[in-house]
């Protein structure tokens, strides 16, 4: 298992990079199902080869993926993510929040769309589909007890990560999606 580092993402030039969507789906693929090639993901995602080595060295350039040395060889490099704890801060330059809405936008996107793919195919996912859970709860806190909660999730989440190589063959990528947020008034909310 790799040590996961927290990245608060303020640079607008990474969050210009990351915001693109090819990126982030390129970026995906690598989190969720391991090392590959630009020629095998080129494949995977019907672009070109040249277009996607592209964009998978400026996912590397700014730190959000790294060259797996230990599967290439020569020209053929392997792509793997980096573990990192990913984070959109509030209170960024006007250029740089933009960007990170964008970003916000697509991940949330995501998270929607692979709920409502499991959603639709639920039984289907045998004891997958049986301990999967939703919930929604609440409680009420300090704005220092908010990030406090805040940081023991994403401790608990980082001891249960692990790298799609080294996980056994009966595992399979498990999205995990926290809000944790100040609740509007219900006049806010109608």
């Amino acid at each position: 298992m790799h040590e996961i580092r927290r990245r608060e993402l303020s640079d607008v030039e990474a969050l210009k990079a990351l915001a693109h969507p090819l990126r982030q789906r390129l970026l995906t693929r690598l989190q969720h199902r391991g090392a590959a090639t630009s020629a095998i993901l080129a494949a995977e995602f019907g672009e070109d080869r040249g277009a996607t080595s592209y964009h998978l060295r400026q996912l590397a350039r700014y730190g959000f993926i790294e060259q797996d040395t230990a599967r290439s060889s020569g020209r053929r490099k392997y792509w793997r993510s980096v573990p990192l704890d990913l984070r959109l801060p509030r209170g960024l330059q006007a250029e740089a929040e933009v960007a990170a809405r964008e970003v916000g936008r697509q991940w949330q996107h995501r998270a929607e769309a692979e709920l409502a793919a499991f959603r639709a195919g639920e039984d289907a996912y045998g004891a997958f589909g049986d301990a999967a859970m939703t919930s929604l709860g609440g409680t009420t806190l300090t704005a220092e007890e908010l990030a406090g909660f805040t940081e023991e999730y994403i401790a608990l989440l980082s001891r249960w990560r692990r790298d799609p190589d080294e996980a056994p063959p009966e595992a399979r990528h498990i999205t995990v999606v926290f809000h944790a947020f100040p609740t509007p008034d219900q006049e806010e909310t109608t």
